[in-house]
């Protein structure tokens, strides 16, 4: 795969002069094109051989564009902070918006590579890694972002010679350390494993272009012209090439499913109630002081029909847990920045520390019920969200979180009831919109959102617990209670 960076390209200082005016010229117009139309941003992932000349070359982006517009993030060891988030929570965090490019260094593909070269993974394990990270990349395609990855390439003479000259003046010796050094002593090593992975994650969505390092007119003008030509195309079509059309989702014949199955009937007299809502919010307070739960974080997520009782079953649960170690988020339609970024980013940005708790009061399941329902967005967005969504949870659950998810269900009857008693009563009024009797006449199809939500993304890492809420003394129980036990399993 790097035979086609190692024969020799060079471009001479009289081209280059003649040529880098004019893509200078044309980088910024394109740049200027992109922040004004804002429709989608663009991710550069900048990758290779130490030496190869990588960050010269960022440093030149910045240099003939405008560097205001262009966010550069250099990663390295995770801090304490990023140590205690999934690993990809970092790589959200840069994520540009809209309008934006944004150029990362040390991104998802160094770890993995360095991990196998050093036998800290197996080759299996390498394997499962980069499906990982083509599954990111294609929905960070789908969401709309224009990803470029750009790999400098040397080969092992050249690049012992780059670092010898690099280490011989006293101006960059600075930039050779001993990594480096340690990293060229097992490039045999590094170069197989870094081939396998980039042949395996150069999709048609994301490819990888491989950039020869050797002569800085070539890879500056090389990447340039790349980013120009990539630019210009997209600016000329309003959106990525479309997704095919999916299967459609068929309901059960007999139209029985998991919500009409339920039994609506349950409920606790008020004796008992009191007895166990003591009992469970003591047992849940005791959890979360576990000297265990600090390797832990626990998120809870609660969706349900208006009216099933989601901000009462909530209050339930912070009453038994340190006002200092939680954080309730409630979800509204996304705000302009969040609008600017893949559906994800704005949950992946609330994620806690270990030994705390967040409660997300609706969450990044609007994707397959409320935008699937209302047509915000298209049969191939919500439909490929069951993957990505699944693939969200599963890092969670890797790194140590205990993911809980409720679904308050109540009935047809039992909501009008609900929505007149909010209606007449003038301390709840503000609870009932126009929005909610709106959202009645929908109810099938929330319905049928609803089972194929819980079909597809009901998982053993992070499975759904449906909730019968038509009497809300029972439907708090059974959260704490469910609650008490997920943590207990989890230990």
């Amino acid at each position: 795969m790097f035979e086609s960076a190692e024969v020799g390209h060079c471009i001479s200082k009289a081209e280059y002069r003649k040529r880098e005016p004019v893509l200078r010229e044309a980088l910024l117009k394109a740049q200027y094109d992109l922040l004004a139309q804002a429709r989608f941003p663009v991710l550069i992932i900048i990758g290779g051989v130490d030496g190869a000349g990588k960050g010269e070359t960022v440093n030149l982006l910045n240099e003939w564009m405008d560097p205001r517009h262009i966010q550069t993030t250099a990663f390295g060891t995770p801090s304490d902070e990023e140590a205690e988030r999934p690993a990809h929570w970092r790589f959200w965090r840069a994520l540009p918006p809209k309008g934006r490019i944004g150029v990362l260094f040390g991104s998802w593909y160094t770890e993995p590579i360095v991990a196998r070269v050093k036998h800290k993974i197996s080759a299996a394990e390498l394997i499962s890694r980069i499906e990982e990270i083509r599954h990111f990349e294609r929905m960070l395609v789908a969401e709309g972002a224009l990803v470029l990855k750009f790999w400098f390439h040397l080969s092992h003479d050249e690049q012992k010679k780059r670092l010898d000259a690099l280490h011989d003046d006293p101006k960059t010796r600075w930039r050779v350390t001993e990594a480096d050094w340690k990293h060229f002593e097992e490039y045999d090593r590094f170069r197989k494993v870094s081939e396998l992975t980039l042949r395996e994650t150069s999709t048609g969505e994301a490819p990888w272009s491989i950039i020869e390092g050797t002569d800085p007119n070539y890879r500056y003008l090389a990447v340039g012209t790349q980013l120009l030509d990539a630019l210009n195309n997209r600016l000329a079509h309003p959106e990525p090439p479309s997704t095919v059309a999916p299967a459609p989702l068929t309901p059960p014949l007999d139209n029985h499913n998991v919500l009409n199955a339920l039994d609506y009937g349950q409920s606790l007299p008020k004796k008992i109630y009191k007895r166990k809502l003591e009992k469970y919010q003591g047992r849940l307070s005791l959890l979360t002081r576990r000297a265990e739960f600090n390797e832990r974080s626990l998120i809870v997520v609660f969706e349900g029909q208006d009216a099933a009782g989601k901000g009462s079953s909530i209050r339930r649960i912070t009453s038994a847990l340190d006002a200092r170690h939680y954080h309730v988020i409630p979800i509204a339609a996304p705000t302009q920045e969040e609008a600017s970024q893949p559906y994800l980013w704005r949950f992946w940005r609330r994620l806690p520390l270990k030994g705390r708790v967040t409660i997300f009061d609706r969450s990044w399941y609007g994707r397959v019920l409320v935008e699937r329902v209302e047509g915000f967005a298209a049969e191939s967005d919500w439909m490929r969200a069951y993957h990505e969504i699944n693939a969200f949870e599963e890092q969670l659950v890797d790194n140590g979180a205990v993911v809980v998810k409720f679904w308050l269900a109540i009935t047809q009857q039992e909501q009008l009831k609900r929505f007149n008693e909010r209606a007449q009563i003038a301390f709840k009024s503000f609870k009932i919109t126009d929005e909610d009797w709106r959202n009645r006449e929908k109810w099938p199809n929330y319905e049928r959102a609803v089972c194929d939500m819980v079909e597809r993304c009901s998982t053993q890492a992070a499975p759904w617990h449906l909730i019968p809420a038509n009497d809300k003394p029972f439907a708090r129980i059974e959260i704490l209670k469910t609650l008490c036990e997920r943590l207990e399993e989890a230990g």
